[in-house]
């Protein structure tokens, strides 16, 4: 009886485990959301995309939580921004509850503020993600860029 109780419980967790069709979109959902918000210039709420132990690592430097990245380096920056515009952009996601794995390409262009110059970069990022209470939520991204 014991037995028959361990494999049904084991079957029932796994199914639990399975990951849904929408999981892939609602992963996708959040790196795009993110990005609309560098678009936009303005990170609020851009939070909530993040588990509160993130880890961000940009071009060879571990900036830390995301947080930390925000305070100190991505919103220092999105300021001396005129516009922020993503192009050709790409996303392959694997799902393996409760995680999901992203690989980004992309293209971006930056005008800057104080004399209108720009900058073009190829970007590609990797992202784990961490479903959360039916939320998809990054983890850690690690993102890296070069001229074109």
């Amino acid at each position: 009886m014991l037995s028959a109780i361990l494999l049904l419980t084991t079957v029932m967790f796994c199914r639990a485990q399975k990951p849904s069709a929408d999981d892939v979109a609602m992963a996708i959902t959040t790196l795009e959301s993110y990005k609309k918000a560098i678009e936009r210039l303005d990170t609020t709420g851009t939070g909530k995309l993040f588990l509160s132990k993130s880890i961000v690592i940009e071009s060879g430097k571990i900036e830390g939580r995301y947080q930390d990245y925000l305070a100190h380096h991505l919103g220092p920056e999105l300021v001396d921004f005129k516009s922020f515009t993503f192009s050709d952009y790409k996303a392959d996601v694997t799902v393996d509850l409760p995680y999901a794995f992203a690989s980004e390409s992309y293209k971006y262009t930056i005008v800057l503020k104080k004399d209108n110059s720009v900058i073009e970069r190829k970007g590609a990022a990797t992202t784990i993600l961490k479903k959360e209470n039916g939320i998809w939520k990054i983890w850690q991204t690690h993102t890296s860029a070069r001229r074109p």
